[in-house]
């Protein structure tokens, strides 16, 4: 049995309280096997004057968009999709989603993030990319159906429960998959009818974006005489498994459908505010018992994949929404940010406790931004950033060691990505 001690550090527990201990991990099976006093192992990372946490949980991304950081800024997100977005990916190639994703992978394992759900393109790519620098992932292909033809919607659809179904269970069990169709309004009613049942047949969770603004609420309400979240329930979508994005604009029945059903919500407040999609009530599908996860979505429209900034911006426009400045507690987010969001992807990760996989960052605690330490929690959703994660570790292996991501080299993943995102705009422009 091959070991890890992470030594020297606090800990977050559990029940987020902080305590003096040690982290045993057993690499072989990529398992926390005890903290506290736990003795010497076969290797060793220096957590002192540091804080080790449960690895971040990114619940919802398109990870390769980082190759569109900065590319179409300050729009709405009609016309950033119709006039930016989807012009450009028409023109991705394979090797594109491949840059665009280890740059991604490389800013997630420097900022602590060991686990996220990506729904994009070229999946086969990311599950190649997440196999190789042992990271864990949700991958899911994004069906859309509205402006195709019938011979290539259905193909859109088959594609994306082929890939699922071929890739569940993909790089020793850190890839789970999902049907993936885009939206209730970018995939048409007969598609779902027909391929939700497959899914399910299948036993796969689904994934998609509903409710994030007014204008995809609207047009269902207009077509179907019902909200968007009532007509999912007609067509078969929210189990217990299944997980949406955003969920910006949910109403008091949508919610206790939400909850009464088991579906949870990622929570992606960056984007949200960026565009001007609207203020999701979180609180509200909290105190309903909604399963709530935090995500980044993708870094064209954040424009980072910083889930420290994700936590601060969630508990602060939560505050705004609920107008209460103690809605959204630290405490809140945190927990969105690491065991909520590993249990909406279905993974036995985000604590820290014997038995859990052993994915972890460790924070460096001796900067001016977090001085003093009053309450490690609060800096957590407050005042913590991904530059000060000192170690990333997912299922046993270091990722990053001393701010050295030790799995890719980030020069040389930096300059794939430059030439790919220059010659991708290019050829669409």
């Amino acid at each position: 049995m091959s070991t890890l001690v992470v030594t020297g550090g606090e800990v977050l527990r559990p029940d987020l309280t902080v305590e003096r201990a040690d982290v045993l991990i057993d690499q072989a099976d990529g398992e926390i096997k005890a903290v506290g006093d736990v003795g010497s192992a076969d290797d060793e990372l220096d957590a002192s004057g540091g804080l080790v946490i449960p690895g971040l949980v990114n619940a919802h991304t398109h990870v390769a968009m980082t190759l569109l950081r900065g590319y179409a800024d300050d729009k709405s997100l009609s016309a950033w999709l119709r006039e930016d977005v989807w012009p450009v990916e028409a023109e991705l190639r394979a090797d594109d989603v491949r840059a665009g994703t280890e740059l991604g992978l490389v800013e997630m394992i420097k900022s602590g993030t060991t686990t996220f759900a990506d729904m994009y393109f070229f999946m086969p790519e990311v599950v190649q990319a997440v196999d190789e620098v042992g990271m864990r992932a949700v991958l899911g292909y994004g069906s859309i159906t509205v402006g195709n033809d019938d011979t290539d919607a259905r193909q859109e659809m088959e594609d994306g429960l082929a890939f699922a179904r071929e890739y569940d269970g993909a790089a020793d069990g850190r890839v789970r998959t999902a049907f993936m169709p885009h939206s209730l309004t970018t995939v048409d009613e007969e598609y779902l009818r027909e391929f939700v049942p497959r899914a399910r047949d299948a036993g796969l969770p689904i994934h998609l974006h509903a409710n994030e603004t007014e204008d995809e609420v609207d047009p269902i309400v207009d077509e179907h005489g019902e909200r968007p979240l009532e007509y999912a329930t007609d067509v078969g979508l929210l189990a217990s498994k299944d997980f949406l994005a955003h969920g910006v604009h949910v109403d008091e029945r949508e919610i206790d459908l939400l909850a009464e059903r088991g579906t949870g919500v990622v929570h992606c407040p960056a984007s949200n505010m960026k565009l001007a999609s609207g203020m999701a009530p979180v609180q509200d599908l909290l105190d309903a018992g909604v399963p709530v996860g935090l995500g980044t979505d993708g870094a064209a429209s954040n424009n980072d994949l910083d889930m420290f900034d994700e936590m601060r911006d969630a508990a602060m426009l939560g505050k705004l929404a609920a107008e209460d400045p103690r809605a959204v507690d630290a405490g809140s987010v945190v927990e969105m940010a690491t065991a909520n969001g590993a249990e909406l992807l279905g993974f036995d990760s985000g604590r820290i406790e014997p038995g859990a996989k052993a994915d972890l960052a460790v924070l460096d605690l001796a900067v001016p931004h977090l001085t003093p330490a009053h309450d490690l929690v609060s800096h957590l959703a407050y005042a913590a950033r991904g530059s000060d994660v000192r170690h990333t570790v997912a299922d046993g292996d270091v990722l990053m060691r001393d701010r050295e991501v030790t799995v890719l080299d980030e020069s040389r993943v930096r300059r794939e990505a430059e030439v790919h995102a220059e010659e991708l705009v290019d050829r669409a422009t």
